[in-house]
C-alpha cells in the first residue's frame, strides 16, 4: 500500500516552492530531486554521518529521516542559501581559507550545522564548536581545520577579523 501524494508549500532559502511527494518523504529527496538543491549529500540514511544537514527553523537536522510533513511552516535552509561561488557566505568563505575541505562529502553538512550553531551562539568556545560539531562526521579527518574555520567565521562575524 502506498502513501498518497500531498502538496506541501515550502520556504527553502527565502523562496516559496510548492511540492507533491508522499508525507514519508524524506526532505533530503525533496531538496535534492524536485527543488535541484544538491549542496546536501544522502551519505548513510541513517542520521549517523550528518552529511544530509540542513537548517529547518533555528534547528540543525538530518533532513535524510525528516519526513517533508514534518516541516511545517518552518523556513528550510541549505548550503545553497548561504552564498553563491561569485560570493561565499562567511562561513563558506572561512571554510575555503581553511582548507576545510579534501573530497568535499561532508563539508555542506559541516557547514549547515556550523551555521546553526554561530545564529544560536555567536562566540562559541572550542569546546561548544566540538561538542556541536560532533554528530558531523569527516572521513577525510578535517576536524581541525573545520574547527578553525567555525572559529574565523565567529571572529569575522563579531568584528574581530
Amino acid at each position: 500500500m502506498t502513501t498518497p501524494m500531498n502538496q506541501y508549500a515550502l520556504n527553502v532559502n527565502g523562496s516559496q516552492h510548492t511540492v507533491v511527494a508522499e508525507s514519508d518523504t524524506p526532505l533530503l529527496y525533496v531538496l535534492r530531486d524536485d527543488l535541484q538543491l544538491n549542496g546536501a549529500k544522502f551519505g548513510c540514511g541513517l542520521g549517523q554521518c550528518g552529511a544530509c544537514t540542513v537548517m529547518v527553523g533555528a534547528d540543525a537536522v538530518l533532513s535524510c529521516l525528516m519526513p517533508v510533513s514534518s516541516v511545517g511552516k518552518r523556513p528550510v535552509k541549505t548550503v545553497e542559501g548561504l552564498g553563491t561561488v561569485q560570493r561565499p557566505g562567511v562561513l563558506q568563505q572561512a571554510f575555503i581559507d581553511e582548507q576545510a575541505a579534501q573530497c568535499g562529502y561532508c563539508i555542506a553538512g559541516m557547514i549547515m550545522r556550523a551555521e546553526a550553531l554561530l545564529e544560536a551562539v555567536p562566540a562559541p568556545s572550542d569546546e561548544q564548536i566540538r561538542s556541536h560539531m560532533a554528530l558531523n562526521l569527516c572521513r577525510c579527518g578535517t576536524h581541525m581545520r573545520i574547527l578553525r574555520a567555525v572559529r574565523k567565521a565567529s571572529n569575522k562575524m563579531a568584528g574581530k577579523a
